[in-house]
């Protein structure tokens, strides 16, 4: 489940902008992959042009949080940058050599950053690289946040494999972070599950331990996939897989659910560990996971055309439940916790799962929605027509996906990369995963 959703229930009450949105003359009549391309575009500029200046990483937020400045740059989203610049140099946005330029500043400033067993936290001051806390004891490492950032690197890595100097320090650096992270010391002395957190101040004080089903598949995964520090596939099997919210098999909307949540919960579920993780043919002992994630889609596709709360907007080109701010702060969004806020992410990230449901929202946040939640970093970050409230703001996490998914969706780019990393190949082998992707 979503980290400390709590901590950000204010998070408009206290916060002012840096980064208005500014609104962006539309280019009417485009065709479905003119517009694909043009929203994968500039959305990418939230981490190209909108990046830290010194460390080049995400930026949290198009607004400042919590009055801790403009310095706040995220792990977790800077991954998600990270592929979203892979994108852009294959279709050539920008130049090739000015995506590794800023990628090595990224692997150099994270090298000197605060980081503890090798895992960063959640955030990072991004001009000093000393720990930001994310709530009062989670002042230290973010296993999760961690294995987002590298689902990111390790798909740079495989995808800058020139033989020149720049792109071979590259891979080395990457390379260097990767080989420090201590999967097995979250499992907190030998447990047979992962734990989300642990702070040289506060020791394991969060005692948040990862168990499915949510977005946190992918650090199982990349634990298992260590070649320096691996976890073993019983931390797998009797920790992640073992929880009273794993197992579904429930229908909703008679499509049926196999894993998680009633309903499915809010849909990052089904984009943050499958941006690299391709769920094309996925399976182990528990799911088919193309399923799983076209059926949570599904499902709250369904629930939004339902509307049982009679939501304004809410229709077959206006859906799509997750993780976002809303009118009064910030939720997770999902049919179980529905506040009449649509994110765009949840729709557009879904294009690999629901192609025809998603042009059709696409086509309504463009066309019909634009002059209120279209701007220089492509959609805001959600809206409420029953409230008549549109975001300003704009969040890497959700940002970040919408690039991916897309591309997912067109070229497959992503998902090729990341699973042909050997060291990922052997970790689902390990967990007894079959795919097609898996030599």
């Amino acid at each position: 489940m979503k980290k400390s959703l709590s901590v950000w229930l204010c998070i408009l009450l206290s916060t002012s902008l840096f980064a208005q949105q500014i609104p962006v003359a539309r280019t009417k009549n485009l065709s479905d992959t003119a517009l694909l391309e043009l929203v994968q575009k500039q959305t990418f500029k939230y981490f190209w042009d909108f990046g830290h200046p010194v460390s080049g990483m995400a930026r949290e937020r198009s607004n400042v949080a919590f009055n801790y400045g403009h310095e706040v740059v995220t792990t977790g989203g800077t991954g998600f940058g990270v592929m979203a610049m892979v994108v852009a140099a294959e279709r050539k946005w920008v130049p090739r050599d000015s995506v590794v330029a800023r990628l090595l500043k990224m692997v150099k400033f994270l090298s000197k950053a605060n980081s503890y067993h090798g895992v960063f936290p959640h955030w990072l001051n991004g001009a000093t690289g000393q720990t930001i806390p994310f709530s009062r004891k989670d002042d230290g490492a973010d296993l999760v946040e961690t294995s987002f950032l590298f689902e990111g690197l390790l798909t740079a890595r495989q995808y800058f494999n020139a033989g020149n100097k720049t792109e071979t320090e590259l891979r080395n650096r990457i390379n260097s972070l990767w080989n420090e992270v201590e999967w097995d010391w979250f499992t907190r002395g030998g447990q047979d599950v992962l734990y989300w957190h642990w702070s040289p101040n506060n020791d394991w004080s969060m005692n948040h331990s990862l168990r499915g089903f949510n977005e946190c598949l992918i650090t199982y995964v990349l634990a298992a996939s260590s070649e320096r520090y691996p976890v073993q596939s019983n931390v797998y099997h009797r920790g992640w897989a073992i929880n009273n919210y794993f197992k579904n098999g429930k229908e909703f909307y008679g499509i049926k659910l196999p894993l998680g949540f009633d309903y499915g919960g809010p849909l990052f579920f089904t984009h943050y560990s499958f941006l690299g993780l391709d769920p094309r043919g996925l399976k182990d002992r528990y799911a088919d996971y193309w399923q799983q994630n076209q059926n949570h889609t599904l499902i709250n596709h369904a629930y939004c055309l339902d509307n049982p709360k009679k939501f304004k907007g809410y229709g077959a080109n206006c859906w799509g439940l997750t993780a976002s701010d809303n009118h009064q702060g910030y939720s997770a969004h999902s049919p179980t916790n529905d506040l009449g806020v649509i994110t765009p992410t949840a729709a557009l990230s879904a294009f690999p799962y629901t192609p025809e449901f998603s042009m059709k929202a696409l086509r309504h946040f463009y066309d019909d929605l634009g002059d209120k939640i279209w701007g220089e970093y492509g959609f805001t970050d959600a809206f409420s027509e029953e409230h008549n409230w549109y975001a300003q703001s704009y969040l890497a996490i959700d940002q970040g996906p919408i690039v991916v998914m897309i591309e997912n969706y067109r070229s497959g780019l992503l998902w090729k990369l990341f699973m042909s990393c050997p060291e990922v190949q052997q970790g689902l082998k390990k967990l007894d995963f079959k795919s097609p992707s898996i030599n």
